[in-house]
């Protein structure tokens, strides 16, 4: 047994058994009764991984001593299930752990919590912290769907769409407090697709790859976003949207298409113009067409109304967009924009300010108050100069 080796892993394996819930303290306790253990069981056969080996048995132990010591609720607050053990792990047991987070008799906010606690091994306190909410607050949060998934039982397949989609509202959650979930969410992704042979895991995680390349130039230093167009595409990170691309051909090489592999595709496809103007459009409508195929969304379709005002001009787009529902989020702004590509300056300008009021988020509302501002200062020297002239 290479005793140099364990001096050299123990305090990555407190970290891990840290930032999983445990104090210093008892992580060190029950690393060191892991440390007797492997002692104890190593020279009759050492494991592939060892750190993977001393996080699982450390783990163990901490849990074993938390049972002993606290009340059910106190266990409720803490997450049951084991860390991945590293190599030996059998994959149905990580497909398990996230079906389980992912029950479809789970409110998406509480399978968002439990995923990033039970799979992700953040602490209450990050999770809360992340999404701005009281820690005790996210502690029952977690608290009620664990009790709500305790008695399911798994003697079917559990539904991948479902796991996918949790998955995707992390990402979408971008960063807050010290979490950075939407590289939190590539890493879950990464490793479901390390234990899932589905195509559609591949598609999210290409799409979530090509989408977080762009990261770097989605905001200003003020924090103020910057729209597709206006982005520096030179901050855009090549080495992810290289990876993105390869994963998703892959993917889209099995022939079975769904949603994210073809939101992954549009993606690319934004990835790979040099500048805005040098867009695929067309190719662009022609994904789109095959997304709302697949998911009759109407999410989709208003896209897909943007991207026919890009091919084949504002008017087009705005004929797109007549059929669908103005009660759609973001419909308003789709509309301002188009309006103002086809030369309706007022319109544009009115409509751009209602979006504002209704903006799911602050730096969505000032982006739509700003072009607002902008059009109205356009037509106030429109009619200046009329003034003028007369």
């Amino acid at each position: 047994m290479d005793e140099t080796l364990l001096r050299a892993v123990v305090p990555t394996v407190i970290g891990v058994l840290g930032r999983r819930g445990a104090d210093f303290a008892a992580a060190e306790d029950a690393v060191q009764e892991a440390l007797v253990e492997a002692v104890r069981v190593w020279p009759a056969g050492p494991p592939r991984d060892p750190q993977g080996w001393l996080v699982t048995v450390a783990w163990r132990k901490f849990l074993d001593a938390t049972r002993a010591e606290t009340s059910r609720r106190r266990r409720e607050e803490r997450v049951d299930a084991e860390p991945a053990p590293g190599p030996g792990q059998e994959a149905d047991d990580s497909l398990r752990l996230y079906f389980l987070c992912a029950h479809p008799s789970l409110t998406p906010a509480s399978a968002v919590a439990l995923t990033l606690r039970a799979v992700g091994g953040l602490t209450t306190r990050q999770i809360a912290q992340a999404y701005l909410v009281p820690e005790a607050t996210m502690a029952q949060r977690i608290s009620r769907a664990k009790r709500t998934v305790s008695g399911v039982r798994f003697d079917r397949p559990g539904d991948i769409a479902t796991v996918l989609r949790v998955l995707y509202l992390v990402f979408n959650e971008g960063y807050s407090g010290d979490v950075d979930l939407a590289a939190e969410a590539i890493r879950l992704t990464r490793q479901l697709a390390a234990v899932s042979d589905h195509p559609e895991v591949a598609g999210l995680l290409a799409l979530m790859l090509l989408h977080h390349a762009r990261r770097p130039a989605r905001t200003r230093p003020d924090g103020s976003l910057v729209p597709l167009a206006e982005q520096d595409r030179g901050a855009w990170d090549t080495a992810l949207i290289a990876e993105g691309v390869e994963v998703l051909q892959a993917a889209l090489a099995r022939d079975r298409l769904g949603e994210f592999q073809a939101q992954a595709a549009i993606a690319a496809l934004h990835a790979d113009a040099r500048t805005a103007e040098e867009t695929d459009w067309v190719q662009v409508v022609e994904w789109y067409d095959e997304l709302v195929r697949v998911t009759g969304s109407p999410i989709a379709r208003l896209n897909r109304a943007v991207a026919v005002g890009e091919a084949d001009g504002a008017r087009a787009g705005l004929a797109a967009l007549a059929g669908l529902d103005p009660a759609l989020p973001r419909y308003t702004a789709v509309a301002a924009y188009l309006h103002e590509k086809d030369g309706d300056v007022a319109t544009a300008a009115r409509l751009y300010a209602e979006a504002a009021r209704s903006a799911p988020n602050l730096p969505e509302r000032e982006h739509l108050t700003r072009q607002a501002a902008r059009l109205n200062a356009l037509l106030g020297g429109r009619a200046t100069g009329s003034a003028g002239g007369r």
